[in-house]
């Protein structure tokens, strides 16, 4: 699974949106590690929410970064292997269904975000994230807003985490096939509600989601 590799002046359109993507990163470049922050999945029904932190090495260059949400499905899976393969540093967290519920879906993002961070072998002199300003951390942090299409740090992040999520949501979908979470990830589509509908929630719904939909008859009985 390869894609085909960029010459001339394609090749040259992408170094200049690479370059712009840079700016926070040579904003900062006196810092030593720089570490991109970002989330996956807060809005879905289902599945939990992934944080990924990622250092890149300050000569790194890869081509096609961007916000995961304007990459196709082929090329994060690439990206993803490269990302790991050459970043300095990177840390995966989570919190799954049952913590978003407990303590709310900012609360549990905040609380993979901090999981990401301390699973990096090394320690960042500044994190760049993705909007928000993570609580309980002592390191530098700039929140950008957009920061996925704005930061290759962030953008790095975005994949890693888009992809954990993913592949997740493809495996719980072979345990809870009723639901056709390899499609639709979690999020609210028709068909997933009708899914509940149907079917009800399963372990892996967030309880406290599905509180603004309709999932019963009149008579109080889940809708058959």
């Amino acid at each position: 699974m390869a894609v085909r590799p960029l010459t001339g002046e394609k090749l040259e359109k992408e170094l200049a949106r690479l370059e712009a993507m840079k700016e926070y990163e040579r904003t900062y470049g006196a810092c030593s590690l720089i570490c991109g922050i970002d989330e996956a999945g807060r809005g879905p029904l289902a599945g939990p929410v992934v944080a990924a932190a990622v250092i890149l090495p300050k000569d790194c260059q890869i081509l096609y970064l961007n916000d995961s949400k304007k990459l196709s499905e082929k090329k994060r899976e690439l990206l993803y292997d490269e990302i790991t393969a050459k970043a300095a540093s990177y840390g995966i967290g989570m919190a799954d269904p049952g913590r978003i519920d407990e303590i709310n879906i900012l609360q549990a993002t905040y609380e993979a975000m901090r999981q990401a961070v301390e699973k990096l072998g090394v320690m960042p002199d500044i994190l760049l994230n993705d909007a928000v300003t993570i609580p309980g951390l002592e390191i530098r942090q700039i929140p950008i807003v957009k920061g996925d299409a704005k930061s290759v740090s962030i953008a790095a992040a975005s994949i890693l985490a888009k992809v954990t999520r993913d592949r997740l949501m493809a495996q719980y979908d072979k345990l809870y096939p009723a639901y056709g979470f390899e499609r639709h990830k979690g999020y609210g589509t028709s068909a997933h509600i009708e899914a509940l509908r149907h079917h009800g929630p399963c372990p892996i719904h967030r309880k406290t989601f599905l509180k603004n939909f309709r999932l019963e008859d009149d008579s109080g009985r889940r809708e058959d």
